[in-house]
């Protein structure tokens, strides 16, 4: 499956992993469509990838309503004619410890993090089993497959993210629909996300680990684009990406 000539839908596309990989994947010939909550910045990326002589579009999506979700897929398949793949990667990390009861902070970490994934799944389902192929790759984090005092709820969602996609593998193996899932758990990447920490003693460690270790998001892009770039036949579908220098 080359990435050439791919449709691929973006979530969380305005910024650090979803827009460096929307970039890359244009640059290498995919037709990417874009979804995100910030207008602007989606449509600077979009001429930026039209300004290179990529193919791309977006629509305003905030993925916790399914149906601006499904918008995204239905604008995928009306302007490019079909669908290949789903990049589940919006998130967000207000991380805090359990004992703070932030609540509102975990439901909107489940919302987003969760749901918004299920969601994505909902609206690429249908194509992707009539047509018996398709790829839904999602980012969950490291802390998707450890645990890591102060992120119990952000952790809660993102190992719940590993276990859905693993068990669509499953089940697409042996319902015979070829769906391919790839599931990203990266360590310390600098994006935006560090400004969802809403606890500040969790701030500070994060920024100070960051600030040492953290690589571009660009390291993410190149992992999706390898995962997209494999053959029909073969499903790679868990990758762990961490900075040289972290422990």
């Amino acid at each position: 499956m080359s990435v050439q000539d791919k449709v691929v839908v973006i979530t969380g596309a305005s910024s650090g992993i979803g827009a460096e990989t929307a970039k890359l994947l244009a640059t290498n010939g995919a037709k990417v469509v874009l979804g995100a909550p910030r207008e602007a910045r989606l449509q600077e990326l979009v001429a930026e990838i039209k300004n290179a002589g990529g193919e791309a579009t977006y629509a305003v999506t905030d993925v916790r309503d399914v149906a601006e979700v499904q918008a995204l897929v239905d604008l995928a398949v009306s302007e490019f004619g079909g669908l290949d793949v789903i990049f589940n990667n919006a998130g967000i990390m207000p991380n805090s410890p359990i004992s703070e009861l932030k609540t509102d902070d975990w439901n909107n970490m489940i919302d987003i993090n969760l749901k918004g994934v299920l969601n994505g799944v909902a609206a690429v389902m249908p194509i992707f089993t009539k047509q018996k192929s398709g790829q839904i790759i999602t980012t969950s984090s490291v802390a998707g497959i450890k645990s890591f005092p102060g992120a119990g709820v952000y952790g809660a969602t993102k190992f719940a993210v590993r276990n859905l996609m693993e068990v669509i593998r499953m089940e697409s193996a042996q319902e015979g629909t070829n769906i391919r899932t790839v599931s990203l758990y990266p360590a310390a990447i600098n994006t935006e996300l560090l400004t969802s920490v809403t606890d500040a003693n969790s701030l500070v460690g994060l920024t100070d680990l960051y600030n040492q270790v953290g690589i571009t998001p660009d390291a993410i892009a190149r992992v999706v684009n390898f995962a997209i770039d494999q053959p029909e036949s073969v499903n790679v579908n868990e990758f762990t990406i961490y900075p040289t220098k972290q422990a």
